[in-house]
């Protein structure tokens, strides 16, 4: 009989975050197809707490330990022994040992790693289906970090993770069935610098759940104030989302402001640093830190903006906005992985002055800016569904539906 282990890099419950988002979905249908043992890490312990009430009933096993690597050390032990440091910041020894018993004892048949730092606990002399979850290129984030940060000694360290982990991402996708990517473009990047072809890389993609991104439902309201209202959501500990949000409070809501005096934008998600939680000092801008459920604030945007300038792969907080059928103004990179059609589903916009030029037309035109919204919501419903986009799981492992 079937048994499959998910190694995944953090423990998907809340799916409150990109890649818990993703991790979930998988969880839940890698759940249907076998019995699932999962082995996992969690940043702290409240989260492994409330990761294993909730996954535990549904799994027949669970492991989740907590990771307190130190960067430095990480990075040290990375350059001595040359590897990534991606890799040493995920290395522990109780989950090795707990995924050797595991495999070692011929139940497990089928491996699914998530997040290429987990494929270092899958066995050499395991010889079962096994597919890797990279989700994005991360190589190639490393790389545009080296791009845009000239710095010492930070360049150095992105030139050298963008260089090691490419070479470490290539060496596993050609040990493992299929490595799979969470969108076409994604896969086409790794072919292109692995070498592989398409049989071996895959691209599957996030979906949304529309039932609850869905602007029928009641909430409850937020209260926002005056004003038409920008909303931006994320992890705001994470680098990419800062640099946007920096952005778009420093240099363009100043430009829509000139325009639209009670123009406001309200930065949503948890974990603000303290250089976003001083963005609120600017006028019209608010940090709300993490919110309980960010679908409020999504309904109460007259816009919702996502001006990234480093963006890999789909983006939850695009596909979560245009479900809720709010108007949506995207970078280039950001909108990259959404197929979707510009000017139709949602503006994109690259620069300064046209991001703001872009979202005061949904402010000025209120009911062009409705019909953009109804068309993502109906494009998210046909085109989004998880049961489709993670359908081909069960054909990659050979096991029926």
């Amino acid at each position: 009989m079937a048994e499959i282990l998910f190694l995944v890099h953090r423990a998907p419950w809340p799916p409150d975050r990109g890649d818990r988002i993703r991790s979930w979905h998988m969880f839940e249908a890698l759940a249907k197809l076998a019995p699932l043992h999962v082995a996992a890490f969690a940043d702290n312990k409240k989260e492994a707490e409330s990761a294993r009430k909730k996954m535990a009933p549904l799994c027949k096993s669970l492991t989740i330990e907590v990771r307190d690597a130190s960067r430095l050390l990480a990075l040290a032990q990375a350059v001595l022994h040359g590897e990534p440091v991606s890799n040493r910041l995920f290395r522990n020894a109780t989950l090795a040992r707990h995924v050797d018993e595991l495999t070692g004892g011929g139940g497990i048949t089928h491996i699914v790693a998530f997040s290429g730092q987990m494929a270092q606990y899958i066995p050499a002399a395991f010889n079962g289906p096994v597919l890797m979850d990279f989700v994005d290129v991360d190589s190639a984030k490393f790389a545009t970090y080296a791009e845009q940060d000239k710095r010492l000694p930070l360049n150095w360290v992105h030139r050298r993770e963008a260089r090691v982990l490419g070479a470490y991402e290539a060496e596993v996708a050609r040990r493992v069935d299929a490595s799979l990517f969470v969108s076409e473009a994604e896969a086409a990047l790794f072919r292109s610098r692995s070498g592989l072809g398409a049989g071996k890389v895959r691209a599957v993609e996030n979906g949304i759940d529309t039932d609850r991104f869905d602007p029928a439902v009641m909430l409850e309201p937020v209260g926002v104030g005056e004003g038409p209202l920008a909303v931006f959501t994320g992890q705001m500990d994470y680098r990419p989302n800062i640099d946007a949000v920096r952005w778009f409070a420093a240099d363009i809501l100043p430009l829509i402001r000139n325009r639209q005096p009670q123009a406001r934008f309200a930065i949503v998600g948890r974990a603000p640093t303290d250089e976003v939680r001083a963005l609120a000092t600017l006028p019209g801008v608010t940090v709300t830190g993490e919110v309980p459920d960010v679908r409020p604030w999504l309904a109460a945007a007259d816009a919702v903006v996502a001006p990234l300038l480093l963006a890999r792969g789909v983006q939850n907080k695009l596909l979560e906005a245009m479900a809720m059928a709010r108007p949506v103004v995207a970078s280039a990179a950001a909108a990259e992985g959404v197929d979707a059609t510009p000017g139709e589903h949602l503006l994109v916009a690259d620069d300064t002055a046209a991001m703001a030029d872009a979202v005061c037309s949904l402010f000025d035109d209120r009911g062009t800016a409705a019909k953009m919204g109804q068309a993502a919501r109906a494009r998210m419903t046909v085109r989004y569904g998880w049961d489709a986009r993670l359908a081909p799981l069960g054909d990659l492992l050979g096991l029926p539906a």
